[in-house]
């Protein structure tokens, strides 16, 4: 089993490349966290952990992360992604991510809406919430991403 995480960062970033890889690739660039590899994981913050409001990890360290993603290859086309992260007054949090062909205020909405959703399925009293975001108008081939990054 892994050690849980101490730490917790939001950061979001978009942008343009020549292929969708490269998309994801930059939009990752961008957010800060291009030169990690990333663990997808489901979007339980645990209790224990602190905001730190910029990473200090090594290049190439896996890194447990919640992200939302949309790559798009419609010139024009506005994608948004956003995280959420549902705080309780003294347990663990909740991490939610969206992304779609949206403004960044709507994919905003949503993913604060499934965070409330969250907590009161757990029945358990939602006492903070924050949301990041970002949005990116597709000029031949873009990227939106947004992501908690889980670190030590």
């Amino acid at each position: 089993m892994l050690p849980t995480p101490k730490k917790y960062t939001m950061v979001c970033g978009s942008a343009e490349g020549p292929t969708e890889l490269n998309a994801f690739d930059n939009a990752l660039l961008q957010s800060g966290i291009g030169n990690l590899n990333l663990l997808r994981v489901s979007s339980v913050l645990p209790p224990t952990c602190t905001e730190a409001e910029r990473l200090d990890v090594a290049p190439g360290s896996l890194t447990p992360t919640a992200y939302g993603t949309i790559t798009s290859d419609v010139p024009g086309q506005t994608i948004a992604a956003a995280v959420a992260i549902g705080f309780s007054r003294d347990s663990y949090g909740i991490i939610m991510e969206y992304s779609g062909v949206c403004s960044r205020e709507e994919a905003e909405q949503e993913v604060a809406k499934m965070a409330r959703s969250a907590f009161e399925q757990r029945e358990i009293a939602l006492a903070n919430l924050k949301v990041r975001s970002t949005e990116h108008r597709v000029d031949s081939i873009g990227c939106a991403f947004a992501a908690v990054a889980l670190w030590y």
